[in-house]
């Protein structure tokens, strides 16, 4: 492979990643070559040891490096709480916030039939089957945490039907204005949640 091409290969690698165009992605090449080898190096180790070493959690499906990750085993959690989430970051987002203290599932995507995502393509089954262990493991409510778009509501109702079967109790993360916002710039579709929603 000539220097041309291997060059083309990592701009291309690059590219994979979220919101990265072929700019940036070239940009980012030439940086790492040009300036900072050692960087590209590690950056390449790093890559190879995160894929061989992080896998799923088998209880809630996030990433972990164990069979089951810390969050799963600290007894301090309430067991009886079990919010979902659609990615490891949105599970970081709010465990950043530090007012939740349950589990979680991890469903790994989201239903979004126009891209092909169906029921099978995340981790429904998996939900339904945590959701239905019998005590100790019981679960008495299930916080649905998923993104407030057309794919997260949509996954959100899906869970919500597939669940009707089984005596647990499901909740909605609220909508709302958010705190230090003025009304006249908040978006039309926001305000009339807030309403809607009030307590």
């Amino acid at each position: 492979m000539s220097q041309a091409q291997s060059l083309d290969a990592l701009v291309r690698a690059l590219q994979r990643l979220p919101g990265v165009g072929v700019k940036s992605a070239s940009r980012m090449a030439f940086h790492l070559l040009q300036h900072d080898r050692d960087a590209a190096l590690q950056l390449a180790q790093a890559l190879q040891q995160a894929v061989q070493g992080v896998r799923h959690c088998a209880l809630c499906n996030t990433f972990t490096e164990d069979e089951i990750c810390p969050t799963c085993l600290d007894p301090q959690r309430d067991a009886g709480q079990l919010c979902v989430v659609e990615t490891p970051a949105d599970q970081a987002a709010l465990e950043r916030t530090g007012a939740y203290r349950g589990l979680y599932f991890v469903l790994m995507g989201r239903l979004s039939p126009l891209d092909g995502v169906g029921a099978h393509d995340i981790a429904l089954r998996r939900l339904f089957e945590r959701v239905a262990q019998p005590p100790p493991h019981e679960v008495r409510e299930l916080i649905l945490a998923t993104n407030f778009t057309a794919e997260g509501e949509a996954t959100a109702h899906v869970i919500t039907q597939l669940l009707k079967t089984l005596q647990v109790k499901v909740t909605r993360l609220a909508r709302g204005v958010p705190i230090g916002s003025e009304l006249e710039y908040v978006d039309l579709g926001t305000i009339a949640h807030a309403l809607a929603d009030r307590r």
